[in-house]
């Protein structure tokens, strides 16, 4: 077999190429700023000193809650943008033709920023910084996975829509 047979024959099976595929910016960018304001509405309710002292202590600004909730809703635009990023992968390409597997790989992505992200970086982020709360790596709790679950499965069932808008 040569290397032509595995290549498309027509311009519509071209343009379905998975390496020609463009990240979904707007998809991953405004999926991800709505999935993190709508997670944190049970932050707030049930610790906002994860905002106020945590999340603001990243930054020096222990004590914060203003802050605590602007970088917050970065952290989770860009990591938004990033699982678009993630999904321009042309092996995974294939995921965004079916709301169901984006929705699964929102909540995988849930999972891994649940563990990667808040278990090991942010327990080093914020030791050199002095901060009066540094928690123990892993930094995972049940609440926490929660929460970045509830993250993920807005992300994967939003990242669609708001990409097609």
């Amino acid at each position: 077999m040569a290397i032509q047979d595995y290549l498309p024959e027509t311009e519509e099976e071209r343009a379905d190429s998975p390496f020609e595929t463009t990240v979904a910016l707007r998809g991953g960018t405004v999926a991800g700023f709505v999935a993190t304001a709508a997670t944190l509405v049970p932050i707030l309710l049930l610790d906002s000193a994860m905002l106020s002292d945590t999340i603001a202590g990243m930054y020096g600004l222990e004590g914060s809650l203003l802050v605590g909730l602007v970088a917050h809703l970065v952290h989770g635009t860009l990591f938004g943008l990033a699982f678009a990023f993630v999904l321009s992968d042309p092996g995974l390409t294939g995921i965004t033709r079916w709301w169901w597997k984006i929705l699964l790989a929102g909540i995988v992505y849930g999972l891994v920023l649940s563990v990667v992200a808040t278990g090991f970086v942010l327990p080093v982020w914020l030791e050199p910084l002095g901060a009066s709360t540094v928690p123990e790596v892993p930094f995972v709790t049940t609440t926490l996975v929660a929460w970045h679950v509830l993250y993920g499965v807005l992300l994967g069932a939003l990242f669609p829509f708001f990409e097609r808008m």
